[in-house]
């Protein structure tokens, strides 16, 4: 019975642990579509057409979230984990974002597929016009992922919850280390 309820109570700190992880990642990416499609709206606007997609901004972001998750569960980019964090921050965000890349065209696929569309229909999404903006959009997700996978190594490298602490508890000068020996 005992092995029952340590088990339990192991599940129910993963699953929280888990959402924390979620919401931090979506939190932040939805701060990066929310601002794209503000500044979206902005530009549509002076040329009278009206543009709302804060919701999908938003769903994109936890959809997002749990493939970042997803991938991390799956152990994917910690080839260069031992390398310098430059070097860890840079490859995880390539791999993680052809995952990206590659989740945004299976989307399309299922969409497709869902709407009662043929895989052909898919390829002309990606084609002309929308290439453009699909590539311009994968760019700046690729540039958003960067921020947020050097706050992640940095918080690897440091230890459970010592980044988290680092941000958001109140923290006293040390009086050890003079403030013109910092960022040496």
């Amino acid at each position: 019975m005992a092995e029952h309820s340590e088990r339990a109570k192991h599940v129910k700190e993963v699953v929280v642990h888990e959402t924390w992880e979620l919401i931090g990642i979506s939190a932040f990416l939805a701060a990066f579509f929310v601002s794209l499609t503000m500044y979206r709206m902005l530009i549509s606007r002076e040329y009278h057409i009206a543009y709302y997609e804060y919701g999908f901004a938003i769903v994109e972001s936890l959809v997002l979230g749990k493939v970042i998750l997803l991938g991390e569960a799956l152990h994917l980019g910690e080839r260069f984990d031992e390398a310098s964090l430059i070097v860890s921050t840079l490859w995880k965000t390539l791999v993680f974002g052809v995952l990206v890349v590659a989740f945004s065209f299976l989307e399309h696929v299922v969409g497709a597929w869902v709407h009662g569309k043929g895989l052909g229909s898919v390829f002309q999404e990606f084609s002309g016009d929308h290439l453009y903006e699909i590539l311009a959009r994968a760019q700046l997700t690729l540039v958003a992922l960067v921020p947020l996978f050097a706050f992640r190594e940095v918080g690897r490298v440091m230890g459970p919850g010592k980044l988290y602490k680092l941000f958001f508890n109140r923290r006293t000068l040390s009086r050890e280390m003079p403030p013109s020996s910092i960022g040496r």
